[in-house]
């Protein structure tokens, strides 16, 4: 990696580690959503490195959907314990025991919509006053719409054609009683600078993220992880395929990219000569051509 490149990604942190400060300065109960995602670890290890040698001043927050990879909750556990971190745990699975919300069901049903009910109960339940997430502008259009510090009013929804000016890194946390506030560090890095960064600092990843072999099935053009949490109809047929992801969420959706990556290295050379944006393979983004800003403005990620 030249120098120029490595200057690039000190820069992104710096920034990154600047809003984070910022975060603990302005906020009594912020809290980082953690999804067990690239995103999510990158934003973590940054935490870790505004606040060494203290401990992360945040607690971790993951939204346990019931359907999600066991690498990634394997993973999970073992970074908090080698952080010392506070993990809070929200069941969507008790969110439907509760009739919160209810299942979905069908050959498409998946329980990544249910999440932000829960994100929300469990929010307000703890008082968080701030949640940390790590969505990136380039990701989709509705993310680029966002701001470092993005608020949410008393019902926990994003209005994008109200949203408060960011000149000169000047953040304004101000809110009423019941407001919160989304904070997105990472927001000017792009999926090329998160894989970068993470072989510039040697940041363990979950399995999931580098080729192994899995049973799937193709559906509409994607492969799916042949599970029993996706129910498949009878034409289609379950092969071995040399596969990884490329963004880890709720098994229903996660579509599979078959891949030689290996390596972090083998990963940046392959995401330089991919034409298939990062969330190509969500199937929760074909929903509708606007899914992901409808899904923010109810109060998702």
């Amino acid at each position: 990696m030249d120098q120029e490149r490595i200057t690039h990604l000190r820069e992104l942190e710096s920034e990154s580690i600047y809003v984070l400060r910022e975060v603990a300065a302005q906020f009594e109960r912020p809290v980082i959503l953690f999804s067990g995602g690239k995103d999510s670890i990158v934003v973590t290890y940054l935490a870790y490195k505004a606040f060494y040698p203290a401990k992360i001043p945040f607690q971790l927050l993951h939204i346990d959907t019931g359907h999600n990879f066991q690498e990634t909750i394997d993973y999970r556990d073992d970074l908090v314990k080698k952080l010392n971190a506070d993990l809070i745990v929200g069941s969507v699975q008790e969110s439907i025991d509760k009739g919160r919300v209810k299942e979905e069901t069908g050959f498409y049903a998946s329980r990544n919509r249910l999440q932000t009910t829960t994100l929300l109960d469990t929010l307000e339940e703890y008082k968080f006053d701030a949640a940390i997430g790590g969505a990136r502008r380039d990701e989709e259009k509705a993310r680029a719409k966002e701001r470092f510090f993005s608020h949410r009013d008393e019902f926990g929804q994003w209005n994008p054609k109200n949203q408060r000016p960011e000149l000169w890194n000047i953040f304004n946390g101000r809110k009423n009683m019941g407001e919160h506030f989304r904070v997105f560090p990472i927001s000017n890095w792009t999926e090329m600078d998160v894989w970068q960064y993470i072989f510039l600092e040697n940041i363990p990843m979950p399995s999931l993220y580098f080729t192994h072999k899995r049973e799937v099935f193709n559906r509409d053009g994607q492969w799916l992880a042949a599970l029993p949490v996706i129910p498949r109809k009878p034409t289609e047929e379950v092969v071995v395929k040399e596969v990884r992801c490329r963004t880890i969420g709720d098994i229903t959706c996660t579509g599979l990219t078959e891949s030689k990556a290996h390596t972090v290295a083998d990963i940046i050379d392959e995401i330089a000569a991919s034409r298939v944006t990062e969330r190509g393979g969500r199937a929760d983004d074909k929903r509708s051509e606007t899914a992901m800003e409808d899904r923010k403005k109810a109060g998702y990620f």
